[in-house]
């Protein structure tokens, strides 16, 4: 019995060890910034123009506003929770082709951008892009389309349900902070301890304007099934566009199948909004 009570203790101790470890630990298991930004839109040949983005809070956030040729409207991207903004070159060609302006911007604390990364802190930092395109571009907010990959799908999220816009697009979203971490950690208690929320599935239920959702069945990171609960949990007018391959490269190897998926959508958003 000694031996017994022994190796449960021993094992309640390395459990709870490990739980102290994740729970301190959150921060760097959930954002993985990079300081240097070795690519730019020239390097595609696409014209651009290096932006500077002042947030209410007194950050500087570095940004790149991305014209296209007869543009049809203006896309606000918001990135996933690793790297920069340099390591999209192959995102904003898709846009570019596809006729959509793109301001892409770096949260806090990833490139070239001020401060440190918070939740609420990237969910203002979206907030201040979509006002640097009403007030510098003259944007109707109409011709906006909120666009969110992975992480970033919470951050779009959480802008749309608060300001009008033309679409939402989430691709590779999770459902929520918690139930993501739940994923990676299935035998710790989570819940209770998350330090964030992220709570993708909460903010579409408030969203207004149509939605365009994109996930992979094959999914490595974010299950597909967390696609199919966001699209069941969102109102009004919304889409499902089923991609393959990986988390963060289905959007490349599906190749038609994505970028005719977002055309289609966009020419059904363009109809919406001329009504």
């Amino acid at each position: 019995m000694k031996m017994i009570l022994s190796i449960l203790l021993l094992l309640a101790a390395v459990y709870f060890g490990v739980a102290i470890v994740l729970y301190f630990m959150q921060r760097r298991l959930t954002f993985h910034p990079m300081r240097d930004m070795p690519y730019n839109p020239a390097n595609i040949g696409l014209e651009y123009e290096k932006v500077q983005l002042n947030t209410p809070d007194g950050l500087a956030l570095s940004a790149w506003y991305v014209p296209a040729k007869n543009a049809t409207a203006t896309l606000l991207f918001c990135h996933a929770n690793g790297g920069n903004i340099s390591y999209y070159m192959d995102t904003l060609d898709i846009f570019n082709k596809l006729g959509l302006n793109c301001l892409i911007f770096n949260y806090r604390g990833y490139g070239d951008s001020q401060g440190k990364i918070t939740e609420e802190g990237i969910y203002l930092d979206a907030q201040t892009a979509y006002d640097w395109l009403r007030t510098e571009k003259r944007a109707s907010p109409k011709d906006i389309i909120i666009f969110g990959r992975s992480l970033g799908a919470s951050v779009a999220a959480h802008l749309a349900k608060n300001v009008q816009a033309g679409g939402l697009v989430i691709e590779s979203g999770f459902t929520s902070y918690a139930d993501i971490a739940q994923k990676f950690y299935p035998y710790v208690i989570v819940r209770p301890f998350a330090k964030y929320s992220l709570d993708t599935m909460e903010y579409i239920k408030k969203v207004k304007c149509p939605i365009l959702f994109i996930h992979s069945r094959s999914d490595e990171i974010v299950p597909f099934e967390f696609g199919l609960r966001l699209y069941s949990s969102a109102n009004g007018n919304k889409e499902f566009v089923e991609i393959f391959g990986g988390h963060n490269d289905g959007f490349l190897y599906s190749g038609q199948i994505y970028r005719e998926g977002l055309k289609d959508w966009l020419e059904f958003v363009k109809e919406v909004r001329s009504m």
